[in-house]
């Protein structure tokens, strides 16, 4: 199959790109010897993953358990559940594991590690649990030098619930766009978690895992002293807000949304598109930041970005592409009735989630159909 046969608008993956990051994730991890476990909710697809884990990625991070359910069931079995885990869900938990899934969850208080405890201990289960830490007042997690921290661990207690380590995800790296400032940040996310860490050990707890890791602080970290793993997600694909920290160049953002040109406003300088918001989503992550891409930047068949053009506007099924530097243009000429193009998305992990399947393209021009998992 060819692009010329698929539907739009659709999600296309270039496997040239994407391997070409994924190559180069885990090379810059490798050489900080640390392990690295992706964080597949950003593709939520077995034949991304499939590529993570053999290019060496050691085990998968997932955001719902849906996903560890589906990559179990697919062969994945060392998967950690990256979000605070609730006492409802740990019957899903306990079942994955009576499975044979070796799942570790996730916590950052201590009602929900007594819940944790109780629980394993009545089910003749031993939870492995990391505790999350706070190392960038960005979301939740326990603050390393916090008492609390002590006190969560003392509630994991034995048989029901043990150590696992720690981890942490520094995410207002996000909102960052210096090398300077994101090496810091890198820096600050290891030696907070680092840190916590340590004050378990002194206090007589287990910590054999320290996980730290955002996809720009995995790129742009210098050493990972005292880390035994890193987590990324984006990575696999990049988006513009990525490029616009810094992390990536456009001919490295591997998802972009295949569309089609169905109509104009010569007037206004509007080129109509059927990849409106549930194509592209409604993420603007790029509008807070120093370049604003509107709904998604735009570009040539071949991936190359178009002049300075972007999806200004969008409805639910309708794009408009304008040139915002240029209001007077001929778009009807350029961009003709029946013209593909790519938009280039601001976020990767919500666009893909607007699409059943992703298109995956490689570089003799072939589209294989790919999978994406739903819901929790």
């Amino acid at each position: 199959m060819k692009l010329d046969d698929l539907t739009t608008p659709a999600a296309l993956i270039d496997l040239t790109r994407m391997q070409h990051n994924i190559s180069r994730m885990q090379s810059q991890v490798n050489h900080l010897g640390a392990k690295f476990r992706p964080h597949v909710k950003t593709s939520k697809c077995l034949e991304v993953t499939a590529a993570q884990i053999e290019a060496g990625a050691a085990g998968i991070t997932v955001s719902t358990l849906k996903e560890a359910e589906q990559f179990f069931a697919a062969g994945i079995a060392d998967i950690v559940y990256a979000v605070g885990i609730i006492p409802s869900k740990l019957k899903h938990v306990h079942a994955l594991i009576q499975k044979g899934c070796d799942l570790k969850i996730l916590t950052d208080s201590v009602t929900s590690a007594q819940a944790i405890s109780e629980f394993g201990l009545a089910h003749g289960l031993t939870f492995k649990v990391l505790i999350e830490i706070d190392t960038d007042d960005h979301r939740s997690g326990i603050k390393p030098e916090s008492q609390q921290l002590l006190d969560v661990a003392a509630a994991l207690k034995l048989p029901g619930a043990q150590i696992a380590g720690v981890l942490t995800h520094a995410g207002s790296s996000y909102d960052l766009n210096t090398h300077d400032a994101l090496v810091s940040m890198a820096e600050q996310e290891r030696s907070l978690c680092v840190r916590a860490a340590n004050r378990l050990r002194t206090a007589g707890f287990s910590c054999e895992t320290v996980s730290v890791g955002s996809t720009p602080t995995a790129l742009s970290a210098e050493h990972l002293d005292g880390v035994t793993e890193v987590r990324a997600g984006v990575y696999v694909f990049f988006d513009l807000v990525m490029h616009n920290v810094g992390v990536c160049a456009f001919d490295e953002i591997a998802l972009s949304v295949l569309t089609t040109v169905i109509g104009h406003q010569e007037e206004k300088g509007w080129a109509i598109v059927d990849a409106g918001w549930m194509a592209m989503s409604r993420d603007r992550g790029t509008q807070k930041q120093g370049t604003d891409f509107g709904y998604g930047l735009v570009c040539q068949l071949d991936g190359t970005p178009l002049s300075d053009f972007v999806v200004t506007g969008a409805n639910q099924e309708h794009g408009i592409i304008s040139s915002p530097g240029h209001p007077k243009i001929k778009i009807s000429q350029i961009l003709p009735i029946g013209t593909q193009l790519r938009i280039l998305p601001n976020h990767a992990c919500a666009t893909g989630a607007q699409f059943p399947q992703y298109q995956a393209l490689d570089a003799q021009g072939h589209v294989q159909t790919w999978d994406r998992f739903y819901g929790w």
